[in-house]
């Protein structure tokens, strides 16, 4: 005998107890404790499957994602996803990874595909599960990261009525999605998921899936859609007479400086080959820190306002900006009668905040190959050269005195180079959002390391998450987690989830008890310090509490010993830093 169980309130209609198959109730049934229709019915257990095969919408859908190549799914289980969840689990080739937060998944979800280029899937229930998630869901859409959310829907039948934890979902996702659509009927499904994928990664971006229950369990047994055969994505170049005239636009300019963005992250060595011919300085997005090794003679780092004063320096100096895979909306970082030249694979971004000089569509690697052997070798121009370079000699010496400060408390500088002295040279590193984030990127010396940070909704909340996506994908590398308290305490509960992963991060906690850097903006606004102090638990001993490894450190001296410490150790680290809460790193702003 089967059971039956009603998507509305969850009674259960037993045909043991009620004495009569469910399938021959009359179509007018209804539920005796909501008054839900038949149609609200799915089935609990025991219901055998109408032939040997048969496979259900949420089989199929979980078949589909298997092919296109999605290993993990992030997110929260509960009613009106669980028959997705419940075919994750019967297939050996995908695993269900349980967050403490929505907010998390979808994090990791965006985490994935900034990390992979490949798609990252977070899964929901229906009204509180689903407006969880868009803070990370906001991050993969204005991050350009390839991310598919699954998210659990009332039954169809009930669509519109008010039904509990019912909202219009895709009304709620369509203004930031590049595609959102609802699983309406069975025969849909495998059409649609492939749809959803090939418009996340087309952007990338994006793509929505609302998934009612009762669609989910209904039979389908249409084969799966190849994905070769429906996904295509090939590397564009423009055409030779465009990068003719690039190539005329640089030779005329005799001060370039070569400017690399997100778009550029796989194409580090023709960055530093360009900077190389045209003995060009090179600077790069926060996105692109670490896309070359920032030991390089003509790189200068980041530029912008958690960027170096040196780059902002050499954009000052310079005729011509060669912007590589960067949309680069901060036009006040410009100075007026610069020369642009602008590489992106979409057009849309091309000149979009500012008039350029030439435009070239393609993408960043193809046309660098295409690009550089058509430009003449320039001769070092010492002058041009000179002011950004002594600006970067001080700054090296700064970091070496930061590196030898043992005040107390802390100062975050010497954090940041503490850290530098012990992490390898693979090392991921996720960044989260606060003061620490100046410190990070003014400061710390990419040679081998990836950062990785939530960039235009600058999010607090994102390091951890990140941290997890990227020990799943590459278990043998060092991860670490840079964050403030504040970021940290936001979803700190998931640490749980990494030590019930195994995954061996280490977070570097900022403890000042204070949103430092919205200090610091009330200062800078003429306003007095409020409401942005608070205090904290012993993280470290939260650690412990949850199955990891927690090390508090109030003394400079005690923190290469710490980091040693949790960098080997075997299970998730927290290393809890007392850090001076007065030291504010500044930002950097155009030299006029």
């Amino acid at each position: 005998m089967a059971k039956y169980r009603c998507t509305v309130c969850n009674w259960v209609y037993d045909e043991s107890v009620e004495g009569k198959p469910f399938a021959g109730l009359h179509h007018s049934y209804t539920c005796p404790v909501c008054g839900a229709p038949k149609t609200a019915f799915v089935p609990a257990e025991g219901v055998k499957r109408e032939k040997e095969g048969d496979t259900t919408v949420a089989e199929k859908i979980i078949e589909q994602l298997v092919a296109i190549g999605v290993t993990r799914v992030y997110g929260i289980p509960g009613t009106s996803n669980l028959p997705l969840v419940n075919a994750i689990r019967t297939n050996d080739k995908i695993s269900f990874i349980l967050t403490r937060h929505e907010e998390t998944a979808a994090f990791m979800a965006a985490a994935h595909g900034k990390i992979t280029d490949e798609l990252g899937v977070c899964m929901s229930i229906a009204g509180p599960g689903a407006t969880n998630l868009i803070t990370g869901l906001m991050d993969s859409a204005t991050d350009r990261s390839p991310v598919l959310a699954l998210v659990g829907q009332v039954p169809e039948v009930y669509l519109g009525s008010e039904a509990f934890q019912e909202i219009d979902q895709i009304e709620l996702f369509r203004p930031f999605s590049e595609y959102a659509e609802t699983v309406a009927r069975a025969n849909q499904a495998l059409k649609l998921t492939i749809m959803a994928a090939k418009y996340a990664l087309k952007k990338p971006g994006l793509a929505v899936l609302s998934c009612p229950t009762d669609v989910l369990v209904d039979s389908l047994d249409d084969p799966i859609i190849v994905p070769e055969r429906r996904l295509f994505k090939s590397p564009t170049v423009s055409p030779k007479r465009e990068l003719e005239s690039a190539a005329q636009l640089i030779d005329s300019c005799k001060r370039p400086v070569v400017f690399g963005g997100w778009g550029s992250r796989h194409a580090g060595e023709l960055l530093i080959e360009l900077a190389e011919k045209l003995k060009a300085p090179l600077v790069t997005t926060s996105r692109a820190k670490g896309v070359v090794h920032e030991t390089h003679k003509y790189a200068l780092g980041v530029l912008g306002s958690i960027g170096t004063k040196h780059a902002a320096q050499a954009i000052r100096d310079s005729e011509l900006i060669i912007i590589i895979g960067s949309g680069f909306r901060q036009a006040n970082l410009v100075p007026a009668g610069i020369k642009i030249l602008q590489i992106d694979n979409d057009p849309t971004r091309v000149g979009k905040t500012f008039d350029i000089d030439v435009g070239l569509v393609g993408d960043a690697k193809e046309v660098l190959k295409a690009l550089i052997p058509l430009v003449k070798e320039k001769h070092e121009d010492e002058e041009f050269l000179s002011n950004a370079m002594k600006i970067r000699e001080q700054h090296f010496k700064e970091l070496e005195e930061e590196s030898k400060d043992y005040s107390s408390p802390i100062n975050p500088g010497y954090v940041i180079q503490a850290l530098k002295r012990n992490v390898s040279k693979d090392a991921i590193i996720t960044v989260d959002v606060g003061d620490h984030t100046y410190w990070f990127y003014k400061k710390f010396i990419c040679d081998g390391q990836r950062p990785y940070l939530c960039a235009n909704m600058a999010s607090m909340g994102f390091g951890l998450p990140a941290a997890l996506s990227a020990k799943f994908e590459y278990p043998d590398k060092q991860v670490i987690c840079v964050s403030g308290d504040g970021g940290f305490a936001m979803l700190m509960a998931d640490f749980t989830t990494a030590v019930r992963e195994k995954l061996d991060i280490t977070a570097i906690v900022f403890n000042d008890q204070k949103l430092k850097n919205i200090k610091k903006e009330q200062l800078r606004e003429g306003f007095p310090e409020y409401g942005v102090s608070f205090p904290n638990p012993n993280f470290a001993e939260f650690a412990e509490s949850c199955g990891g490894h927690g090390i508090r450190v109030e003394k400079a001296e005690d923190l290469d010993t710490a980091l040693r410490e949790a960098f080997d150790s075997p299970k998730p680290s927290i290393v809890e830093v007392i850090v001076d809460p007065d030291k504010m790193a500044a930002s950097t702003k155009r030299v006029e």
